[in-house]
Order: structure tokens, then C-alpha cells, then sequence
């Protein structure tokens, strides 16, 4: 039964001297990212190893100075890798590892034979405080609640004095916290506080979740802020939040926790993360970054962020995901197409940015103007896909939609007349199927060793001659681009990627599509072949030929 009354509303705090709503957030918080620990937990199938390796590798390199990498007492792959990251000096001297405990001492000795030999780490140690944690799951008083924080604090305290050559940070999270009355919250942190005795050069993080969002995000600031007033060594602590998404607030709840009092922000890339997610990091940092604010991570090549979250987690990025979907900075109506024409051209560079629904300038995270102004022609696409899909058997992503509806659009307007469905495929092989004989693929062969591929390959010249390329990568694609950018001198990166079968059963054959940038321009290419590896390697030629002549797939929108 769909019955409302079976809920009560959450009880907000009288709190007549807030000071929250009139403040501004000025600076970045502190960033931890959680996306190897909390969002990996809330995965169909968890990350392997090499997936976790390549997602740390993209968190170091958009910036991430504290990095929460699992929970090594309860998941073995979570220890190897923690030990995988230490025993090969995969950690930068600026970065802290972060790794998440239950206050249990069996669990801590784990953490703490996980964390040997690690140069800096905050240990962060959690137990349940609400009401319903307390009274239905554990049947434990308040008292019985704050005993267990602060046994576990005292055995993590004791643990790293054994181990003085780490540098050690201490974390204490009440779980629950959004759903614990804020004065128990506050006695328990005190009584957490009164075990670590931090001090100003040697602060502990108190870390605050909203583990489900029960409330509008003024009443979890205000959660904030009077525990900022009540907590004892407000000096000697960092004030951390970890919110979630179940009402659709994370990122209102975080910001508004920062204007608060708080000073540190954890969350995941895109927002992954248990039921309805994570606070979206991705999201919070471009906001600061659309009013001035240095978010102090590096977001500068968004697709290469999307792709990488994409194909760890295996949870695609929805087209119109705040900032970084595929389709945010595209107008599709008449009337903004003209707005941002106009604005478009008279936009100083000097000045600053003001163009109509463009709340940024999508260059500044690698995205360019090619796409933001399409052809308002919804019934245009999807006849172009349904044609090549039922004619064809090309089942074209959407991107690829977007691109072959351009390519037949101009020729529509350029003929004014009806285009065919023999006309649609003859445009599609000439502007994303033609290789223009620049180079051709003869053959070659896969090897794999050290978790990467191996390829060697001979490719035929226009003018006859062979050149036979070596690369590696992390898969046939990545180390035949890598061959490529050795033996012709360019800078490849693939933007969009997909794949499928066409037909079935023993004649089936497979067709691949493929985005990349080529030296900073952006080709698109189709091939069809009797494997999927051969039309994969096909259509990243189709592109590099288009480069080397020239002739880029891209159609210029007419208004």
C-alpha cells in the first residue's frame, strides 16, 4: 500500500542563532575520495585488481591527497591491495592512505599488519550511534555505545605507538550520525577525543555521515554547525562529512555543511555509492569551480574521468549527468541555439564568461564546441539509426547516432530532397567507413604478460610499403593505439568506444565504433570485420587515415 502515514517527520533543531545562511563558501574542503572502499562495497560485481589499480592511478592524477583505498580486515583483495600499494611504492609522498575498521580489536591488528611499512595513514574507526542502531540491532545503552568507541579508540592509539616510523592520523566516525541525537553525538566524539588528547599540530578527523539522508539539507547543516559549537578542541580536529543521496541532497548537504563549520568532504567520482549514492565529487568540485573557487583537483579532461569511472564500476554516466554528461552543454532547441550563437560571439576572452546556458566553458574540461549546437531534429536521428539498425545491422551508440544524423542532415539540406536508405548508407561508409587507403591493417598478433597486451603488427603505406609496429597496453585497443602514436608520431585517446555482433551464429561478424582525438581533433570510425578485435583495430585506422588526410567526419550545423 502506498500510505504516507506510515512515516514521521524528522525532527529539525531550534536553533534561532545559526549563522550558516549568511556565510560563503571561499576555498576547497579537504577531498577523500572513497571510491576504492564505499564505492566499490556498493558494486554489482567489486572492482579486481586491476580495475582498483587503474581507478587509484586516475584519483592520483585529478589530485586526490587523501585517498580511503578499502577495508583490508574484512575483504582479502582489499589487503593485497593495500599491500600492493605500499610494497610497490605506489603511493606519492603527498598523498595519505585511508582505510576503514569496525572498533573490534581482532579487525585493528589486521588493519594494522595491512598498514606495515606505510609512511603515512589515517585509520578510520567506526561505530553505530542512532537510536534505532542502538536499540534494534545491538541492544546496547548509550553507555554500552560510547564503550565501544572508546575501546576502539584506545587500541588503534595503542597499535600505532608500536609502529612510530608511520605517521599516523586518526579518524572516528559516529556512524549514523545524521539519524544520532546531536548532543549523544557530541559525547560520544568527546569521549573518543578524551582517549586521542589531539592537539592543534596534531589533529584527529571526526567525521560526520549522513549514512542514509533523512532530512532537508538546512537541518543537516544545522546538525553541523552545533556540533562544531559543542565539540571539545574544536582546534584540534577536523570536522569531516560523508553524506549520501537518498534524497537527492547529497552535494546541497555537503555544501551547506561546509558553510557550517565543516572542513573536510568525502565522496566518490560520479556519485557511486551505496542505494542512491555517494556525495557526487565531481559535481561539488565543478560547482566551486563555476563560481571562481579553485577546487584544487584537476578536472581538465573530463571524458578520460568518465571513461575510467565508467569501465571500473561497469555503471555507465548518464548523458545528462550534472557537468560531465555526454549531453549537458548540447542544445537541442531552436531558441538556445541562437542564444548561444550570439553570446558565443561576442564573448571576450578577457573577460568573464557570460554565455546563456552555458554555465561554463565546456573547452575548460576538454569538450568543444562541435557538439554544443546540434540540429533540432529528434525524428532525423532515430530514422538514421533505425535505417542503418534494420537495413544494416548497425546498432549505433548514441553518440554515433548524433554524429551519422549530421553527416545525413547536410546532405539532406545540401540536395533538398528525400534521402534514401541507400543514400543514408553510402553517406555513412563515406564519412566514417572510408579508410582512404592511408594505411591498412595486414596483420597481426596478441600476446599478454604482466597483466598487459602485447601486439605486433604490419600495416601497409598508400605507397606499398610494410611497417611492422610494436605496443603494449591494458587491452588490444590501448596497446594498438600506442603502437601507433610510437610509429606515426601522434597523440591518440579514445573519447567513445563500443561494439557488437552482427548477425549470429557461425556468420556473424562484428562491428566496432569508435570517437578518438588525434592530435587535439576529434574522428569518428566505423568497421565491420569477421572479429571484434580486427574491426576494433580497423576503425581506429579509419580515424588515423582521416587524420593523415585531413578529411574529419565532423558536420558544421547550418541554423
Amino acid at each position: 500500500m502506498f500510505n504516507h502515514q506510515k512515516y514521521r517527520r524528522f525532527p529539525v533543531l531550534n536553533k534561532p542563532d545559526r549563522v550558516w545562511p549568511s556565510k560563503q563558501i571561499e576555498s576547497a574542503p579537504i577531498w577523500c575520495a572513497v571510491d576504492l572502499r564505499d564505492g566499490n562495497q556498493a558494486l554489482i560485481e567489486p572492482m579486481t585488481v586491476a580495475q582498483k589499480q587503474r581507478l587509484w592511478k586516475l584519483l592520483v592524477k585529478v589530485g586526490f591527497k587523501q585517498i580511503e583505498i578499502g577495508f583490508p580486515s574484512a575483504s582479502q583483495h582489499d589487503y593485497d591491495f593495500c599491500r600492493w600499494l605500499i610494497e610497490e611504492n605506489q603511493i606519492p609522498e603527498d598523498v595519505t592512505i585511508q582505510v576503514l575498521v569496525q572498533a573490534r580489536d581482532e579487525l585493528i591488528d589486521r588493519t594494522f599488519q595491512a598498514l606495515e611499512g606505510a609512511k603515512r595513514a589515517v585509520v578510520h574507526v567506526y561505530n553505530s550511534t542512532s537510536p534505532v542502531q542502538r536499540e534494534k540491532v545491538f541492544s546496547l545503552s548509550k553507555e554500552g555505545i560510547i564503550e565501544i568507541a572508546q575501546k576502539g579508540a584506545r587500541k588503534i592509539k595503542d597499535k600505532a605507538a608500536l609502529h612510530t616510523d608511520c605517521e599516523w592520523i586518526f579518524e572516528y566516525s559516529p556512524e549514523s550520525f545524521s539519524s544520532t541525537e546531536v548532543d549523544f553525538a557530541v559525547e560520544i566524539c568527546n569521549a573518543v577525543i578524551d582517549v586521542w588528547e589531539p592537539t592543534p599540530n596534531n589533529k584527529a578527523i571526526f567525521n560526520l555521515p549522513a549514512t542514509v539522508e533523512c532530512a532537508t539539507p538546512n537541518v543537516f547543516a544545522d546538525q553541523i554547525e552545533t556540533f562544531c559549537d559543542k565539540i571539545n578542541r574544536r582546534d584540534s580536529i577536523i570536522v569531516s562529512v560523508h553524506t549520501h543521496n537518498d534524497r537527492g541532497c547529497g552535494v546541497a548537504a555537503a555544501e551547506l555543511a561546509l558553510l557550517a563549520g565543516a572542513d573536510r568532504v568525502e565522496g566518490t567520482l560520479m556519485g557511486n555509492g551505496e542505494r542512491t549514492g555517494n556525495m557526487d565529487i565531481i559535481t561539488m568540485a565543478m560547482n566551486l569551480y563555476s563560481q571562481g573557487i579553485d577546487p584544487e583537483l584537476d578536472l581538465s579532461n573530463a571524458d578520460e574521468v568518465v571513461r575510467v569511472v565508467a569501465e571500473c564500476t561497469q555503471i555507465e554516466v548518464h548523458p545528462r549527468h550534472p557537468w560531465v554528461g555526454e549531453l549537458v552543454y548540447t542544445a537541442f532547441s531552436g531558441s538556445h541555439q541562437d542564444a548561444i550563437r550570439k553570446c558565443l560571439a561576442q564573448q571576450d576572452p578577457n573577460e568573464p564568461w557570460d554565455v546563456a546556458y552555458l554555465p561554463i566553458d565546456p573547452r575548460d574540461i576538454g569538450r568543444d564546441y562541435q557538439s554544443i549546437i546540434r540540429v533540432n531534429s529528434q525524428s532525423g536521428k532515430g530514422g538514421v539509426a533505425y535505417v542503418l539498425e534494420q537495413d544494416y545491422g548497425l546498432s549505433l551508440p548514441r553518440w554515433m547516432q548524433i554524429e551519422a544524423s549530421r553527416a545525413v542532415q547536410r546532405f539532406a539540406e545540401t540536395s533538398a530532397k528525400e534521402v534514401s536508405p541507400a543514400q543514408i548508407w553510402e553517406i555513412t561508409k563515406e564519412s566514417f567507413m572510408a579508410s582512404a587507403n592511408v594505411y591498412r591493417l595486414q596483420s597481426y598478433s596478441l600476446d599478454r604478460a604482466n597483466d598487459l597486451e602485447a601486439i605486433q603488427a604490419t600495416i601497409k603505406t598508400e605507397n606499398g610499403e610494410e611497417l611492422s609496429i610494436k605496443g603494449k597496453g591494458e587491452g588490444a585497443l590501448s596497446a594498438f593505439c600506442n603502437a601507433l602514436e610510437k610509429a606515426l608520431d601522434l597523440n591518440i585517446e579514445i573519447v567513445h568506444y563500443d561494439q557488437h555482433a552482427v548477425g549470429s551464429g557461425t556468420d556473424a561478424t562484428a562491428a566496432a565504433y569508435l570517437q578518438v582525438k588525434i592530435d587535439g581533433e576529434r574522428y569518428n570510425g566505423i568497421s565491420q570485420d569477421q572479429d571484434t578485435i580486427s574491426a576494433t583495430l580497423n576503425a581506429i585506422l579509419v580515424c588515423v587515415n582521416q587524420a593523415s588526410s585531413h578529411q574529419t567526419c565532423s558536420v558544421e550545423v547550418v541554423a
